[in-house]
């Protein structure tokens, strides 16, 4: 039997998700967690062989999700189940940590493969993330310059991109306007940016946008 724990905010994400693995018997959902902190918690009083886990999450991203789980818990199978497209987050997640990551589009398609693939000690990625992988690793690619940034310089320039103001951002990411304006100007430094409008050109251009937010 294989202990599952979903973490996402939306109810019926988190049915539908179970309804979709009732039909393996070796897969059970023990745990739902609507919240970041929620999942850390229940992930520190109980023990489950999987993660699901949302990238979108009303009181922490993602990736620091994800880096607090493995940071308490280094053998835990974490897979990012996200409405983010793979460019966006999917390099990121595996280098946090992940073992998987799954647009949610595609998760009726894939979900149920990744799990088998990740349980048995594999990694499941998609064949553009794996290109992705290698061209991180060779140098040889024009996203080089966005993955430079932090988890937090690069989630500001995607919301920079998405229309948000400063007081926008500092209220998504739940940090001091000022500590927003430290990573715009961070993010601005690192890609030899002269200003808001060309990171932002950069990030529609590469298809960084966050529609979700």
């Amino acid at each position: 039997m294989i202990s599952i724990l979903v973490v996402d905010d939306h109810s019926l994400i988190r049915k539908g998700l179970k309804q979709l693995l009732e039909e393996k018997p070796e897969f059970q959902i023990t745990g739902e967690a609507e919240s970041g902190m929620q999942a850390i918690n229940m992930v520190r009083e109980q023990h489950f062989d999987l993660v699901l886990l949302d990238m979108s999450l009303p009181d922490k991203h993602g990736i620091d999700v994800l880096k607090q789980l493995k940071l308490e818990q280094p053998d835990i199978k974490v897979i990012v189940l996200s409405m983010y497209p793979e460019d966006q987050y999917g390099v990121r997640a595996l280098k946090a940590g992940a073992v998987g990551y799954i647009n949610k589009q595609s998760a009726p398609e894939n979900l149920v493969v990744a799990i088998e693939h990740v349980t048995s000690g594999k990694k499941y990625i998609s064949s553009n993330l794996a290109e992705q992988l290698l061209n991180s690793l060779i140098g040889d690619s024009q996203e080089q310059l966005h993955q430079s940034l932090s988890n937090r310089e690069y989630q500001t320039l995607c919301l920079m991109a998405s229309g948000k103001s400063l007081t926008e951002i500092s209220e998504i990411m739940k940090l001091s306007p000022k500590t927003i304006s430290v990573y715009r100007a961070r993010m601005l430094e690192k890609m030899n940016f002269k200003n808001n409008a060309e990171a932002v050109h950069y990030a529609i251009a590469h298809q960084l946008v966050d529609a979700k937010n």
